[in-house]
Order: structure tokens, then C-alpha cells, then sequence
């Protein structure tokens, strides 16, 4: 073939490329009027992925054109904010890799009437008022709510005034939008789990089939050598024990990101010095937030500086370069009242689909995407 000539793929791949990727690259903006909608981006990320195998019949692929690679990735977040929550909202909201369809709140580190007007507040410090947010789960399934005001604060954004929320909630409970958009979704959806996995355990009880609707859960919770809230159990595992085991059993791929990870990314003085001189707005308020973040678990554990927890799932779904993972199983004691909601983690068992465990991060690597990410600075 000569350089002048181009393949029936190549044509047709750059064809639908052309006419979808104003859809894709609107899903990332405050309302677009080409994208009202950010549940568009399952569509366009279908389409796309058949365009990449389009025409069947086994013509040669066009060398020129990763459209997989050209689209964001569409994500729920669950969270529960939380400081640590909010910087990753801010991370996932600022990242055009990521299509996030929605936020679904959970009471966690502070009650729930605080989780959703945390996430309101966020979402209208970006200007992103196209995000729904959807209040869910008031408190765990079994046991009575646990909060953390002594991390995060009494409104959970301690450090930080932000004005009243304008933004809305969406209409609806979250755990009726996740079984609804799993079970319609064109193409099986990732979660971003921040928090206790209330929301997430309720909707595979209701209905277990949106398993298989869902491409991966990445999940900050548990530990491996170390607790956070007791010896041996990490907070959003220990709230809600028993949602984390009905998760843990559902069977779907699972990325486990544990205290073992995310105590090794630490914000120090210098790296809190290196967002505050982003000097933006969004960049101004994280520093206001992580400067009093965590200073008991910075005086606990010795450290410079505090673990930053949640931003490590958002850093993996845009960097999973910068972390390294093998298999396993992971299961959580519920009976034992000295260990309730350990995370015990084993090899990989052959009749059992395994859980990605992540045993290695560049904290460094994250700190610069954080940074580069709040400043819009970079890819």
C-alpha cells in the first residue's frame, strides 16, 4: 500500500471519530449544550469501542487511531466528604480522562446532611453544576453510623468556608440511580468507592445482576499490616463492615487500595507548599483543607505530613503507571468484636475471581499529578 492510500478501517474509524468526539470532549464541561447529559459518555464510549473493531470482518486496524485512548473514561464516584473525598472530587472534576456521571454520597466521616452539602459545595467551587449528586445511605447496614470530626472537622471541609450550596440534589435516592443507570448502561460502568460501601452493598442486594454492569470498583478501604480506626481495621471498612463483605462477595474486578498504600503518600511541607503556589482558586482551597487535615493521624503515626487517602483512587484511574498490584482475595472479619472490619488478605485462589491488591505507589508521582491537575497544568 502506498502512503496515498487509506484502508475502508482507517476511513471509517476517523469517520466516526469525527462525528463523536465533539459528544466525548463535551462531557468534561458545565452543560454543554452538545452533551446535556454526562450518561452520553457511556454511549459514546460504546460506539467508539465498536468503531475500534469496525467493519468485522477483519480488515487491517488503522495504526493511527487508539479511540479507546481518545475518550474519557465514564466513573461514578461514591464518597462520603471528607476532606481527603473533596481533593479527590477536585482531582477526578479537573481530569478530562474522566466522564463522572454522578456522585453518590454516603454518611461516613460526618453525617450525611454534611456528605451531600460537602459534595454540592465542591462541585460549585469547579462550576460544575452539570454533576447530579444523589444523597444515599443515612447509616450502615447493621451497625450504628460512626463519623470522624476528629480528622476531617465538625462540617467535614475543616480549614475552609465555603458559601451555602445552590446546586441541588438530584432527584432520588443514589442507590435507586446506581441499580437504574447500572442496569440501562450500554457498556458495564467503573466506580470510584471513597467512603463506607453502604450505597454500593444495598444496590447488589436489591439487585445482584448490576455485577456484571460494572467494569471495576476502585476502592480506598482496609489494611493489610495496620488500622486507622482500631489496631487492625481502616475507617470506611470498620463503618460499615458488613457492606464491604457483601462487596468483597459480589464477584466483580475489584483494585484495593489499603492504608499500606496511601499512609506512604504523605502531604509534607513541601508538597503543600507547591500547591499553594498553584495560587487558583481551587488550588487556594485545598491548601486552606489540608492544612489542618489529619493532624491526629500525622501526631499518631509520626510522620511529616498526613496520609491523603481517597486521592489515590482518582491518581489510579488516571495514572496506574505510578502503582503496582497482584492478585488476591481480601475478606473482612464481622464477628470477632476485637477485629470487626479487618481486611484479611490472601493469595489468589483459583476458584475465585481475584481482587487486585496495590502494593506499591510513587507518592511523588501523585503529589505532581495533584498538583499539576489543580493548577490545569499539564495532561
Amino acid at each position: 500500500m502506498s502512503q496515498l492510500q487509506v484502508s475502508a478501517p482507517a476511513i471509517t474509524r476517523s469517520a466516526v471519530l469525527l462525528f463523536f468526539m465533539p459528544f466525548a470532549n463535551s462531557v468534561n464541561g458545565a452543560g454543554s449544550a452538545a452533551c446535556p447529559s454526562n450518561r452520553y459518555a457511556s454511549t459514546v464510549g460504546l460506539a467508539l469501542t465498536l468503531a475500534q473493531d469496525w467493519p468485522p470482518w477483519g480488515l487491517p486496524a488503522c495504526p493511527f487511531l487508539d479511540l479507546k485512548a481518545m475518550i474519557p473514561l465514564p466513573i461514578i464516584i461514591d464518597c462520603d466528604p471528607g476532606v481527603d473525598d473533596a481533593i479527590a472530587l477536585l482531582l477526578a472534576l479537573r481530569s478530562p480522562e474522566l466522564a463522572v456521571q454522578a456522585i453518590t454520597v454516603v454518611a461516613g466521616n460526618v453525617p450525611l446532611a454534611l456528605t451531600q452539602r460537602n459534595a454540592r459545595q465542591i462541585c460549585e467551587l469547579l462550576g460544575r453544576r452539570d454533576i447530579p449528586i444523589y444523597a444515599g445511605c443515612p447509616r450502615p447496614l447493621v451497625r450504628s453510623l460512626v463519623t470522624a470530626e476528629d480528622i476531617h472537622g465538625k462540617t467535614g471541609l475543616e480549614g475552609a468556608t465555603l458559601p451555602d450550596p445552590a446546586l441541588p440534589l438530584a432527584s432520588g435516592h443514589a442507590v435507586s440511580y446506581l441499580v437504574e443507570t447500572l442496569q440501562s448502561a450500554p457498556a458495564p460502568l467503573t466506580l470510584a468507592t471513597l467512603g463506607p460501601l453502604t450505597n454500593i452493598a444495598v444496590a447488589l442486594i436489591q439487585v445482584p445482576a448490576i455485577a456484571a454492569k460494572i467494569e471495576r470498583i476502585v476502592m480506598m478501604g482496609g489494611g493489610i499490616t495496620q488500622g486507622n480506626i482500631t489496631p487492625v481495621a481502616e475507617f470506611n471498612i470498620y463503618v460499615d463492615p458488613h457492606a464491604a463483605q457483601v462487596v468483597f462477595a459480589a464477584g466483580m474486578p475489584i483494585t484495593f487500595l489499603s492504608l499500606d498504600i496511601t499512609h506512604q503518600v504523605l502531604t509534607t511541607p513541601d508538597r503543600l507548599a507547591a500547591i499553594r503556589a498553584v495560587g487558583h482558586p481551587v488550588s487556594d482551597f485545598a491548601t486552606a483543607v489540608l492544612s489542618h487535615y489529619g493532624k491526629a493521624d500525622e501526631a499518631l503515626l509520626g510522620t511529616v505530613g498526613a496520609p491523603l487517602h481517597d486521592p489515590c483512587v482518582i491518581a489510579y484511574l488516571l495514572r496506574p503507571d505510578l502503582f503496582t498490584t497482584e492478585p488476591g482475595q481480601v475478606q473482612v472479619e464481622l464477628n470477632s468484636s476485637l477485629t470487626l472490619g479487618q481486611t484479611v488478605v490472601s493469595p489468589a485462589s483459583p476458584d475465585r475471581l481475584p481482587v487486585d491488591i496495590v502494593r506499591s505507589v510513587d507518592a511523588a508521582g501523585v503529589y505532581e499529578l495533584l498538583t499539576n491537575r489543580l493548577g490545569h497544568v499539564g495532561n
